[in-house]
């Protein structure tokens, strides 16, 4: 790759360097930096926001079959690249290569998918209460975006923020996670290729203080959509009021999965791997809590930890591994804070808790299981983002429903059943954003909606058609026709 990491700053069309740098440490192999990555001043970020104002009227008039164009060719170099972009997402993250390359490759179809929407630039048109007036309704690009996204899906979750924001015709602030800033450059590289006009998209990697405060603060930033805790979506969303920014946060979650008296244990095995254990646990739609009918509840505890013992941990790129190290230092460092606290409710390890030794130092922790857990416990109602699930037994479905929703967070549930009436219940009266039936709570699609409630979500949905409702806004034009 051409990527040179102290010129990792991409502002009004050039790429540029900051006054410190940080180190991409690989954390399967922690004797390894993937570079050190400038970090933007607070007069850099004044100099992005200046050049986004003045791109974003300009890129708005492109014309249509320009933008779509432009997204699709970005999204087509994603997918042909995933095999490359992937495993440097890996080495920087941690998650096994096959995880990183079908990331990239769904950042891909966000853009081509976002490129097709492009053309969907519908309105509708009515007849006014007024004889003789007619009435248009029409959306136009809400303005310069300041986008914030994790470390955990360094590309996807900013692509499928990105690619509506360009889609649109706003004009994008990307501020990517510190502990990923290689991807984000891979990605701006491509955007750079497509020659958008200067300022349209800009790149600041750098400190939260830094960098987040100074977009989140300002008023000439027109939304801002943000994805990571709940302690910094508040600060979002007390930063933004007092200019009437508009934000979108997606937060936190404490998901669970019910295993139904009538499940099949062989599906529900899978579907709880899948969901607690893909990605290392850290993802925002993983299953920590793991809610089992008390008749089913030992088989699926003895089949569970049969295909726990199986788990292949290691390196990103070695092949046939399901879990990669946890992100860094401090991510392992936390997990064991709350492997202890679970211990010291009364919680029975039954699997894993402790950290692993490697071929390469790294970030490596044991799949982790426990039973015997509380609902009400901490470790049970606060998000963890760890390779670690709680198995909370249960007897009837009417207290499954209450434990599962007995939680501050409304991100992602999940049963598993045979019965179509406990489907169906159970989809109506999940408090959550998203229902998975007889699959992990992890795996969504991007052409439909995508986000929570409670404490999980605040704003307008992301993802598919439903993504308009935050990057534009409506115009209401009267006439009269004669």
């Amino acid at each position: 790759m051409s990527m040179n990491s102290e010129n990792a700053l991409y502002i009004n069309g050039e790429w540029q360097q900051g006054k410190t740098t940080l180190a991409n440490i690989n954390p399967s192999d922690i004797s390894e930096s993937l570079g050190e990555f400038a970090q933007a001043e607070k007069k850099q970020v004044e100099e992005a926001i200046a050049a986004a104002r003045a791109a974003q009227p300009v890129w708005e008039k492109v014309p249509l079959e320009k933008k779509l164009t432009i997204l699709r060719a970005i999204g087509d170099e994603l997918i042909a690249r995933s095999e490359e972009l992937g495993a440097l997402l890996s080495r920087e993250e941690g998650k096994p290569l096959a995880e990183g390359k079908g990331e990239i490759y769904r950042a891909g179809q966000f853009f081509q998918y976002y490129a097709a929407e492009v053309l969907r630039q519908m309105g509708d048109i009515a007849d006014s209460v007024r004889p003789g007036v007619q009435v248009e309704v029409t959306r136009e690009a809400v303005g310069v975006v300041a986008i914030i996204s994790p470390w955990n899906f360094p590309t996807a979750t900013a692509s499928w923020k990105i690619a509506p924001a360009l889609a649109f015709g706003n004009s994008v602030i990307w501020k990517p996670a510190n502990l990923t800033p290689a991807s984000a450059v891979a990605l701006t590289e491509i955007i750079d290729r497509q020659g958008l006009p200067p300022g349209t998209f800009n790149l600041l990697v750098g400190s939260g203080r830094d960098v987040g405060d100074s977009l989140i603060h300002s008023p000439d930033i027109d939304a801002v959509s943000f994805t990571g805790s709940v302690d910094v979506g508040r600060q979002v969303a007390a930063a933004t009021a007092p200019n009437f920014v508009r934000c979108q946060l997606e937060m936190g979650s404490k998901n669970a999965l019910y295993v139904a008296e009538d499940a099949d244990i062989t599906i529900a095995v899978e579907a709880a791997l899948a969901g607690s254990y893909s990605g290392t646990g850290q993802k925002c739609t993983a299953s920590s809590r793991l809610v089992v009918h008390k008749n089913v509840h030992d088989a699926f505890v003895e089949a569970m930890i049969a295909r726990l013992q199986s788990v292949e941990v290691g390196p990103a790129l070695k092949e046939g591994i399901f879990m990669g190290p946890v992100v860094d230092e401090k991510q392992l460092s936390s997990n064991l804070r709350w492997v202890e606290a679970a211990k010291a409710h009364g919680a029975e390890l039954v699997h894993g808790g402790e950290t692993l030794t490697r071929e390469t130092e790294g970030f490596y922790m044991a799949p982790t299981l426990f039973t015997g857990t509380d609902n009400s416990w901490d470790v049970n109602q606060e998000e963890i983002f760890a390779p670690m699930a709680c198995v909370i037994k249960v007897d009837d479905f009417e207290q499954a429903m209450n434990t599962v929703n007995d939680t501050r967070f409304g991100l992602t549930a999940g049963i598993i059943t045979q019965s179509l009436k406990n489907s169906a219940l159970f989809k109506q009266q999940a408090q959550t954003g998203c229902v998975m039936v007889n699959l992990p709570t992890a795996g969504t699609d991007y052409h439909v909606p995508f986000g929570g409630r409670k404490s999980s979500s605040f704003g307008p949905r992301e993802q598919g058609q439903y993504a308009k409702d935050f990057y534009t806004v409506v115009k209401t034009a009267y006439q009269r026709a004669y």
